[in-house]
């Protein structure tokens, strides 16, 4: 039994959820999210409430409950909050400026990272070492977050890199003499 799923996922006000066609589309301040619904699970609104259950008594529908409801759960909050990662940037002279739609990446390359913004999502950065990824889908921003970590991913031993807020890095020793 789910102790996620058996929570319903309320709906805060000002946020309206809809079930046609199988998909769900939950419309809120910040935007407009949908998911496709799966089979194996059940999907109920009512009221203030959002409610899923398995459709069945198989393993396969148990096995989605939990993450199902987990997925409601983030169209809620990203049309009402929104999701923030937050990228910190260490090594002297490695630093990050956003122009536009567009990125700009200096990390010791000897050519500029330039990486262009998808749609929906917003970067902003308050100084040239923290990197702010924003936006209502909470896999579209934990995506462009894992692209631009990518160019330079933290090391072990001086802790160069683009690391996660709050992200700790295993320091390794040097070589002994």
């Amino acid at each position: 039994m789910s102790r996620i799923g058996k929570r319903p996922v309320s709906i805060p006000g000002g946020v309206t959820a809809t079930i046609d066609g199988g998909q769900l589309t939950v419309k809120g301040p910040k935007g407009t999210l949908a998911m496709p619904l799966r089979d194996e699970i059940s999907y109920a609104v009512e009221g203030d409430v959002i409610v899923v259950k398995p459709a069945n008594a198989t393993k396969a529908a148990r096995a989605f409950w939990g993450m199902q409801r987990t997925l409601v759960q983030n169209l809620v909050t990203g049309v009402t909050d929104g999701f923030t990662k937050v990228l910190e940037i260490t090594g002297v002279g490695y630093r990050a400026n956003a122009q536009g739609k567009t990125l700009k990446l200096q990390l010791g390359y000897s050519h500029d990272v330039d990486f262009a913004v998808p749609e929906g999502i917003e970067i902003k950065t308050p100084d040239n070492t923290t990197v702010e990824i924003s936006g209502i889908d909470k896999q579209k921003v934990g995506q462009v977050a894992a692209e631009i970590r990518r160019w330079r991913k933290p090391e072990p031993y001086k802790g160069k890199g683009i690391k996660y807020r709050g992200e700790f890095i295993f320091r390794k020793e040097g070589k002994k003499k």
